[in-house]
């Protein structure tokens, strides 16, 4: 089968991880509405009255159905969507083009050969490169997610202006350093795990299939894919989470949203990432830095294993179409 050309192979990676990443946050959106604390210890440490909104994953399933019905599952999906679809656009297009540079072959079969740490380091600069393009929409998400009620920004459009006005345009960047910090390890432990499940899940094939005289060995099925990224998105988020914590810090900093979703972290609160992790630790102690620790990998394994199921086979598709033509 002939090779797609080096600008048709990056659109096509491109395109089949922005469809990717669109299904993946679409099918897993409910998993992340509630990035509000679930517990009143922040606010007991600050010293504020009352306590957090919400409790516990089922008890904040159970307010923002009331409140807001179905749709709420799916506040702020539309700026998720405006920065998960150019993140794996990116990422995947990036990614592809390393493997492809490292092993001197285009062919994706190829790739699977390389050796865990380049996966790993491939991955990583992957992900910072997807990280750097799509850094607004992240903000922007997190922010709009992170208000509460009364709403601060009642849409995209007015958050982006008013951090404009406030901040200027490198308020648009506001917790991109912790981020990348974050990212290196997040994006290099889930794809070099995903890359080494997969080699194991073909080593397991092969062994089946000599013992039956089968030949199917080298392919996966959906459901091993599926597992292979439920694996490598749960690795990535138990060891990165804390990093994750201080991103949020960053991006919601001077957000004067009520104190029942969450405490106010206030304009430039934190001098760097050391002392914010510092004062954290301080404050809150450990499980300050493993707050929603829980719900953060029930969305971020299947989120993974999605994005990873849906590229496989975009990928392929589109690959058949661009081929043929």
């Amino acid at each position: 089968m002939e090779e797609p050309g080096q600008l048709k192979r990056a659109l096509l990676d491109a395109t089949a991880g922005a469809i990717a990443g669109g299904i993946s946050r679409t099918v897993t959106s409910p998993l992340d509405v509630q990035l509000e604390p679930t517990a009143s210890w922040a606010l007991i440490r600050r010293g504020l009255s009352g306590s957090s909104k919400y409790t516990g994953m089922f008890q904040a399933t159970k307010e923002i159905f009331r409140e807001e019905g179905l749709p709420g599952f799916w506040r702020g999906n539309v700026p998720a969507l405006l920065m998960v679809m150019p993140y794996t656009a990116i990422q995947f297009a990036v990614l592809h083009k390393l493997k492809t540079f490292v092993s001197g072959s285009s062919k994706t079969a190829d790739h699977i050969n390389l050796s865990p740490y380049l996966s790993y380091i491939s991955g990583a600069l992957a992900g910072c490169a997807a990280t750097v393009g799509s850094y607004p929409f992240d903000l922007l998400r997190t922010i709009l997610a992170s208000q509460g009620e009364p709403k601060i920004y009642p849409n995209l459009r007015s958050a982006t202006f008013d951090i404009l006005r406030t901040r200027g345009f490198r308020g648009l960047y506001a917790g991109l350093s912790p981020t990348l910090v974050e990212i290196i390890p997040y994006a290099g432990l889930q794809f070099g795990t995903y890359d080494t499940f997969k080699r194991w899940c073909m080593a397991w094939n092969n062994l089946r299939s000599s013992s039956i005289s089968s030949t199917t060995g080298d392919s996966l099925s959906s459901f091993q894919l599926f597992i292979c990224g439920l694996a490598a998105g749960t690795c990535a988020k138990l060891v990165c989470h804390p990093l994750d914590v201080v991103k949020k810090r960053f991006q919601i900093e001077g957000l004067q949203r009520h104190p029942k979703y969450g405490a106010r972290v206030e304009q430039r609160a934190y001098r760097n990432l050391f002392d914010a992790l510092h004062r954290i630790l301080k404050s809150e102690g450990w499980h300050g830095l493993y707050k929603g620790i829980v719900p953060s990998t029930i969305k971020a394994a299947p989120a993974g294993a999605v994005t990873f199921v849906a590229y496989e086979f975009t990928s392929d598709w589109l690959e058949s179409i661009f081929t043929s033509t």
